[in-house]
């Protein structure tokens, strides 16, 4: 799809018809301005390319960039209206687009974004809660108590003194979003059809609710699917971290309209679709234990590929095609 023209001589990209004519052979292609700033060039000053990337302006990407701009403190001093201009979009389309894409404010996201970092300062360090409160970006010390009792349904003191249990870190704290569905999405028939295929210890689910163990970039979490209206979801995220969410959320749609959640597992699901026992035998040897999950029946990561690779799995219970088409 290349609609941005880098050129490797001057460093500048470009959104055709440009006035410049650079030499074919000098010009790279990019799907979007992002792409071509991430690889070191940056905008012609006479197309203005970061005006004319409709996609990003009306799509996922813009979100994204926003989000990773939120995740690195924009608005802790700044506010959504700034936000917007350092996007070259207008405050009410940042907002359409986070409501389309993710259901939440970039406020919501960024109250979100420091009162994680106000648990993890109270579980890992002994400053006082006061010290705490403005470090983590809140205005007040009233501000503060108020986020944390509803991301985390407990005040900060509180919260304090669970540090030193084993189940502290995700299963008492979300972030509640709506997400749009993909058109020709069955949501009922979905969560239903994923209630009856889940996998004891990842995945918690019924007929109208499902739950599952998840990885966002290393780090463990936990997402719950609900039905909210006949053309959105319910989405409650319990991540340590707010960075790599918009892709998160995309991944949760492609869910509810049919795909597998992960393609590795998709296929050893395939391989042991008539063997259920022994794919819950597999997910808890191999499996990545995680503690804290009890109230929501979870226990385990999905075994990863080096994981499988690495284990006998002949002697596990798979005869020696299947051990040798998982590896």
């Amino acid at each position: 799809m290349g609609s941005f023209e880098g050129v490797i001589t001057t460093g500048i990209y470009c959104l055709p018809p440009c006035p410049g004519r650079p030499r074919s052979q000098n010009v790279v292609t990019f799907t979007s301005a992002a792409a071509a700033e991430a690889a070191g060039f940056r905008a012609c000053h006479r197309c203005r390319p970061y005006r004319g990337d409709r996609r990003i302006a009306n799509g996922a990407e813009l979100v994204c960039r926003a989000v990773d701009l939120i995740a690195a403190g924009a608005l802790d001093d700044g506010s959504e209206a700034e936000l917007a201009a350092r996007l070259a979009v207008s405050h009410r389309h940042l907002r359409r687009m986070f409501h389309e894409q993710v259901g939440a404010t970039p406020d919501q996201l960024a109250r979100s974004r420091r009162a994680h970092f106000a648990r993890r300062l109270l579980d890992d360090t002994d400053l006082s809660v006061t010290d705490i409160a403005f470090a983590a970006g809140f205005g007040s010390l009233r501000q503060f108590n108020r986020v944390m009792v509803t991301t985390f349904r407990a005040t900060p003191v509180e919260l304090r003194k669970r540090r030193r249990r084993a189940d502290r870190l995700i299963a008492d704290g979300g972030l509640a979003l709506r997400v749009p569905l993909i058109e020709g999405t069955d949501i009922d028939r979905r969560l239903a059809q994923l209630a009856r295929n889940a996998i004891g210890g990842i995945e918690s689910a019924t007929s109208a609710h499902y739950r599952r163990t998840v990885t966002l970039d290393g780090d463990p979490g936990v997402i719950e699917i609900s039905t909210n209206t006949s053309d959105a979801a319910r989405l409650v995220v319990h991540l340590p971290r707010i960075e790599g969410l918009i892709h998160l959320v995309a991944q949760v749609q492609r869910l509810l309209a049919g795909d597998p959640w992960d393609p590795f597992e998709a296929a050893v699901r395939g391989l042991m679709a008539d063997r259920a026992e022994l794919l819950q035998d597999l997910v808890t040897t191999y499996g990545t234990p995680l503690t804290g999950l009890g109230e929501f029946g979870l226990a385990y990561l999905f075994p990863t590929p080096t994981a499988f690779a690495a284990a006998d799995l002949v002697d596990t219970g798979f005869d020696v095609v299947d051990a040798q088409a998982i590896r």
